[in-house]
Order: C-alpha cells, then structure tokens, then sequence
C-alpha cells in the first residue's frame, strides 16, 4: 500500500515540478511592474492604485491561482460540466481565476499604462488555467488592453503609434506560443508519470506473479515428496492393522489389543487425510467440514484417548467464525503442543482452551508435566532430543507469518503453559 501511495504521490506531483521556476519568473514580472509603475510619470493617485492591483493580483495567484496550476484543487468535476479544476481544464474555479487574473490586470494597466508589463506574467497564467481555445480568446484581448489603455490615457485624438500595435501583434503570438508550450510540457510530464506508474504496477505484478509461481512451484514439489514417501507409507501401515486386526479376531485376551490397533489405525487414516489434503491444496482435513472449536475439541479427546490423560477443553467467549488461516494456525498449534505433552511432559492432566475476543482469537494449552527451561520460548524439551526437531522454534515461526504471538512459560516441575494468540 505504501508503494502505491508513492507512486500516487509522484503522479500527481510531476506535472508541477515546474513551479518553483514558474514562481521565479511570476516574482520577477511583478517586481519588473512595480519599479516601472514606481517610477512612470503618471499622478501618485493613479500609481499608487496600479501598485495595489498589482499586488491584489500577486494575492489572487497566490491564493487562488497556484493551487490550481500544481493540481491542489484536485480534479472534481466543475458546475460548467467541463473538465475539473486543473490546468487546463474548463472548471468553474479555473474561470473565476482567470476572470480576477483579468481584471486586475485591466485596472493596473488603466491605472498606469507602465504596468502592462504585467502582461508576461498574466497571459501564461490563463493558457495554463483554461483550455485551448478559451485560452487564446482571453489572451488576445488581454494583448491588446495595452494599446487601449494607452489610446484612453491619451485621449481618442491621439492614435496609438504603429510600433505599439505591432508590438501588441507580437506578444498575442508570443504569449500564444508560450502558453502552448508550457501546456505542451505540463501534459509530457503528466504523461511521464503515468507511463512510470504503470511500470510500477507492472513490476510489482511480475514480482506478485513469480512469487506465486514459487510458491505453486514448491508446493507441487513436496506434494510429490509427500505423496511418494508419507502418504505410501501411511497407507502400507493402515493396510498392516487391517491385516493384523484381521489375524486377531476372535481370539480370546485381545480385546485390548483390537482397541489398540483400532487407534492406531484411526491416527493413521488421519494422518493419510491431512497428507492429501496438502497434496490437493485443500484446508486442513479436520477443519475442512468442522469448525476451529470443534477440531480442536477432537485434538483434545484424542490426546485423552491415546494416553489414558483427564484433559479438559474449554471454550471461553462468544464462538463464531474465523479466517481460515487463523483456524490452520490454531490448529497446527494445538497439534504441536498436545504431541510435546504425550512425548515429553508426563504430566497428569491437560486443559485445552479456546478464547474468543474482540478482534483476536487465542489457544491456552497447560499441563502439570515435568515442564523445562523455556529461555526465550523457542526450545522445548522436543528440540534437544538426540534424533533431532522443530518444536516451538517452527510453531513461533507459523504464528509470526500470520500476525500472531506465541508466549511460552515453563519451568522444571512447574509444567508448561503455551499461549497463542492471532488477530481474527
């Protein structure tokens, strides 16, 4: 999201990179005005509300006018139902610019006729704010408000002289080119940036869709891996209990041993399911038709039946549907724990407890075992055994990847009790 954000944050900025020169030359042309009209030989009355409108129109770019040239105003349509109120665009806010811009422009050159220098900075102005063609029908009689300011100050029997109107001519051509320019170079920019933000979103798509490829690429790897080694040998030894429990029927004393054979060949049938359920890229079989509650209660009850252990399950809050990956990870974590307390903690009874909590869902596994020296809760007592392990180490590991915690607190004698908790 951040990079997006950037990549918005430099589209809208680069077709106003410009500014800063364009303020440059703004201040230029009003301080160029001033000391004209400063020192023209009009009367103080008339120069000094040339000075003031001139300042006036300084405030209303400033105010007004340089929001919308570097795109401030955003690009909400207009009440004309024209383009937004951008340059260029044909936004209400963009004709009352330009309308100000306009007049003020006319009163400083009626005040003083020195201030038509004013010109060269006013007629860029209004290329910039308005389309095209409204540009060049404003720009051209703002040309000419000169030549009529002076013909006023001087009375209609003095004609403006030649080089006037031909000077006028020329700046109608030169604003009209200028402003073309700029809009020519405003709408490269503009186009710039977008073609560097579609690069951004392409590369970022390329690097989405191999990590994907990866990860699908790896995926398929170990199901074959599985699918060759544990799920063949799950189903041999399933297939071995059927044939024993087959061997041993009907005879006398092995009822305990029938039982025995029934569990392990429901673990192993279990085992099978969850193997193939990866192979497919399937959820977890235990939560693929049963809620988080109701697979880790079946983790619970299991535990009890294979070890002869009182465990208790609980479940504390409202239950309600969580996000697959919370459940998985719930789950996994259960599993873990409940096969450190059958292996290692000899402990003499067991609580499972499941908690429901605005924004979060949580595990609490405690037994009354043996415990061990938790350290910073990512060795168990499972990692230091002679053939090796993954423990804790691998479930801190799960819960971090999904935004979870995972806290540890054990002790020799003392027991162990493993919490997790994940954002639901």
């Amino acid at each position: 999201m951040e990079h997006e954000s950037d990549a918005e944050d430099e589209k809208a900025g680069a077709p106003v990179r410009w500014l800063g020169l364009w303020d440059a030359y703004f201040v230029v042309c009003y301080l160029v005005t001033a000391g004209l009209v400063f020192t023209s030989s009009s009367p103080q009355g008339h120069r000094a509300l040339a000075l003031g409108a001139l300042t006036l129109l300084a405030v209303w770019y400033a105010g007004l006018g340089r929001p919308l040239l570097s795109g401030q105003s955003g690009s909400r349509k207009g009440e004309s139902g024209q383009g937004g109120d951008r340059p260029g665009g044909g936004g209400r806010r963009n004709g009352v610019f330009c309308a100000g811009l306009c007049g003020l422009f006319a009163l400083v050159a009626f005040a003083d006729p020195a201030g038509s220098f004013a010109l060269f900075g006013v007629v860029p102005m209004v290329m910039m704010s308005l389309p095209t063609r409204p540009a060049v029908a404003v720009a051209v009689p703002a040309n000419l408000l000169p030549l009529v300011a002076w013909w006023w100050a001087r009375g209609a029997s003095s004609p403006p002289p030649l080089f006037a109107l031909l000077a006028s001519l020329l700046g109608v051509a030169l604003s009209v080119l200028l402003g073309l320019w700029i809009k020519r170079v405003v709408r490269q920019n503009r186009e710039h940036a977008e073609l560097i933000e579609e690069l951004r979103r392409n590369r970022a798509e390329v690097a989405r869709l191999s990590h994907r490829a990866g990860v699908a690429a790896e995926r398929e790897r170990l199901a074959r891996e599985i699918h060759d080694t544990l799920a063949q040998s799950l189903t041999s030894v399933i297939g071995l209990v059927q044939a024993v429990e087959a061997e041993v029927d009907g005879a006398p004393g092995l009822d305990r041993a029938r039982e025995r054979l029934a569990l392990v060949g429901r673990v192993a049938g279990d085992a099978l399911a969850e193997a193939r359920a990866f192979v497919a890229g399937r959820a977890p079989a235990p939560l693929q038709e049963s809620s988080p509650a109701q697979a880790l209660r079946r983790q619970a009850e299991a535990l009890a039946e294979q070890t002869g252990l009182p465990v208790r399950f609980v479940v504390e809050g409202d239950e309600r549907p969580l996000p697959m990956a919370v459940g998985v990870v719930l789950l996994r974590a259960a599993q873990e724990t409940l096969a450190n307390v059958r292996k290692h903690a000899a402990a003499g009874r067991v609580e499972v407890v499941l908690r429901y909590a605005d924004g979060h869902a949580g595990l609490v596994v405690t037994d009354d075992g043996r415990g061990f020296e938790a350290g910073d809760g990512t060795r168990a007592a499972d990692d230091a055994r002679p053939e090796g392990g993954f423990g804790l180490r691998g479930l801190r590991a799960r819960v971090a990847e999904s935004g979870g915690e995972l806290a540890v607190v054990s002790g020799p004698g003392q027991g162990t009790v493993v919490t997790v908790r994940m954002p639901a």
